[in-house]
């Protein structure tokens, strides 16, 4: 006889992982209870669940991170259970006790399994008792720079710094030399004392090219244990992940199962009884090494529900309820390749800093058996200073890694974000790198492919002449209209001239276009013939059609000198004009940007944390000049060159605009 579910579920966190835990319980048939700040009143979360209770200030301190207002709340609306997401409380112990003594269900494990996992030295202490493979390292706290230098030599260079508490790339350098280790311990300790109020580091062995592999792991309360495969997490940009796959590329059946027996085996040793993940780093000759074990349901759990078919929110609250595990472990099967891409709102080209305000435009690839949009936001609502900018997890599934990719790839095209700053252009250069679509990554990829950071995208020349092509027909369609709302009826279906030129980055291309039924014939200089077909309308902000039978997905909009097309994460000006226009235009002067170099801007949307200078005061190369906060991070602002403040545009306390001046220099 099955277990009695719970009637009514309070969800103890905010945005799309809120979303995605409550669509579980709608289909389970469970009541739900959202919890907001006063930055969320009105979010998606909230107008998807049963109730609502307001629970504080924006500040993440004083609301979702409270935990006497989460209990107060489930008390108020009679929620038997809680389930924490990720992040804030997910991996509190405190919290999970509160709950059990306040006779609330915790969906998550038992507090004992969070604290024995939180701390990772002490997690390694417990993984290597489990007969876990471990990274060669010195495990118990480091009080001096000297005795850093000293274990870090015996451990053999490069190692790694990591605070004890630490998380998300915070408390962790890589150190080639004793030097390197001196400093880096010093900046490791001040960082982990700041971020976690615990300075504890701890020196281990680096993995030279190392990939990033999780096993998901699944307990219930009666001693039983499964994994459900891997996720490969490799491609991340300052240890934060940025794109998830499952299955891994690299793995092969045997370290597989190794890896999952592993994982099995440290789970059962601290009595683990959730949905859980072990991590691990796994060298270039498959040799692996136990990282960490995440205690709550981890961002990229949708690539493994894609491949397994098994709901880990439902088997997590199945759990919390007391019911045995449905599934064993040979019931776990691997099923084609899913593709996981965090899109988030943030300026790649301005060093990926955060980006806030409202979503005049969020749209994507629509839904189905093989796309997948994780997303806590709709158009109009208002990414905020105080919270992860994340807008979305979107996901594809495809019968190989090849299908998911061009799947996904496909989606990005069909995504539009405006009214602030996104990644989606970055995620598309990543998904149709040549290295990553042959599986050749690791943790380096991204700072090795783009060591001087992103500064667009540039597409194969094929590619781009397909671009050209798609402009033309565009062109033409919108010329044709406007004949046509000029009066000037009864013309032919259209009458491009036998030549024509498109210009794209102040290069001119000589077109050759010909008519043909359901679009154009184009040839891009003494290139091959490309035949555009496609149904697009004038207005419609996306294309899609095929060229020479490929089909092709851009979004398009007009430009006061053309169109816009925006394709495999490339952003393309592109004029059609007649060659005597082509002519004219090339002498036309340019128009050069205002020169802003006499200015400091603020480079996001942000909290004046602090301004270091006064007006009149000489100021020096790389000198601090003030701090502005975004998205719970401090950047120091500082100056270019040489120089003197001629006046002081902002002041402590004041929130600015992305480009708004702070300092203005003689």
């Amino acid at each position: 006889m099955a277990t009695k579910l719970f009637d009514k579920i309070l969800i103890a966190n905010r945005g799309e992982i809120a979303c995605r835990v409550i669509k579980t319980c709608r289909k389970l048939g469970i009541r739900t209870v959202a919890v907001y700040s006063d930055a969320d009143d009105g979010a998606l979360h909230m107008r998807m669940a049963d109730e609502a209770v307001h629970i504080g200030a924006a500040a993440a301190a004083e609301s979702y991170l409270v935990i006497e207002k989460i209990v107060a709340a489930c008390k108020k609306t009679g929620a038997q259970a809680v389930h924490p997401g990720y992040g804030f409380l997910s991996e509190n112990r405190k919290f999970a006790a509160a709950l059990k003594d306040a006779g609330i269900a915790f969906i998550g494990p038992n507090p004992d399994a969070i604290y024995a996992m939180g701390d990772k030295i002490e997690s390694k202490k417990l993984a290597k008792q489990a007969g876990v493979s471990t990274v060669p390292g010195y495990l118990g706290a480091i009080a001096t720079t000297d005795e850093a230098v000293k274990i870090a030599t015996e451990i053999g260079f490069p190692v790694m710094i990591k605070a004890s508490a630490g998380g998300g790339g915070k408390g962790m350098r890589i150190a080639r030399s004793a030097d390197e280790v001196a400093q880096g311990f010093s900046s490791a300790t001040n960082e982990a004392k700041n971020s976690f109020g615990d300075d504890r580091v701890f020196i281990e062995k680096y993995i030279e090219q190392p990939r990033h592999i999780e096993i998901q792991v699944l307990g219930d309360k009666h001693g039983n244990v499964i994994y459900l495969h891997e996720r490969e997490c490799s491609i991340q940009r300052r240890h934060q992940k940025v794109v998830e796959e499952a299955p891994s590329p690299f793995l092969d059946e045997k370290t597989r199962k190794a890896m999952g027996e592993q994982a099995v085996a440290l789970s059962k040793t601290v009595n683990y009884d959730s949905a859980g993940t072990v991590e691990f780093i796994v060298g270039p000759d498959r040799s692996f090494y136990f990282l960490e074990m995440n205690t709550r349901l981890q961002v990229e759990h949708p690539v493994t529900e894609l491949i397994t078919g098994i709901d880990l929110v439902e088997q997590m609250i199945r759990v919390a309820a007391g019911e045995k595990l449905s599934i064993a472990q040979p019931d776990v099967q691997l099923n084609g390749w899913a593709v996981e891409v965090r899109i988030y709102a943030e300026d790649p080209l301005r060093g990926f800093l955060p980006s806030t305000g409202r979503l005049a435009r969020w749209r994507t690839a629509d839904e189905s058996a093989v796309i997948r949009n994780d997303t806590g936001v709709v158009e109009g609502s208002e990414i905020s200073m105080f919270y992860d900018p994340m807008i979305s997890k979107l996901c594809s599934f495809g019968k190989d890694r090849a299908e998911a990719i061009s799947t996904l790839s496909a989606a990005l095209d069909e995504t539009w974000i405006a009214g602030i700053g996104h990644n989606v252009n970055f995620l598309s250069a990543v998904l149709d790198h040549p290295r990553f679509r042959a599986g050749d990554i690791s943790t380096n990829f991204i700072a090795e492919e783009w060591p001087a950071g992103y500064g667009g995208t540039v597409l194969p020349e094929g590619r781009q002449n397909a671009m050209l092509a798609v402009a033309t027909l565009i062109h033409i369609r919108n010329e044709l209209r406007a004949r046509h709302l000029g009066g000037k009826l009864g013309l032919p279906e259209w009458e491009p001239d036998a030549d024509w030129v498109a210009t794209l980055n102040k290069v001119q291309y000589p077109l050759q276009v010909s008519d043909a039924e359901g679009g154009c014939d184009v040839k891009v200089g003494k290139h091959k013939l490309l035949k555009v077909r496609s149904a697009w309308k004038p207005g419609q902000p996306f294309f899609r059609g095929t060229v020479n039978g490929q089909t092709v997905v851009a979004r398009v909009s007009l430009r006061p000198d053309g169109v816009r097309v925006v394709h495999g994460g490339a952003e393309l000006d592109i004029a059609v004009r007649t060659p005597r226009a082509a002519e004219l235009a090339r002498l036309m002067p340019e128009k050069l940007p205002p020169d802003m170099s006499r200015f400091l801007l603020c480079p996001m949307p942000g909290l004046v944390v602090s301004i270091a200078v006064a007006e009149g005061e000489p100021v020096k190369a790389g000198q601090a000049l003030a701090v502005v906060e975004a998205m719970k991070m401090e950047n120091v602002l500082r100056a270019e060159r040489d120089g003197t403040v001629k006046k002081v545009n902002a002041k402590k306390g004041d929130s600015l605009a992305v480009d708004q001046v702070i300092l203005e220099f003689a």
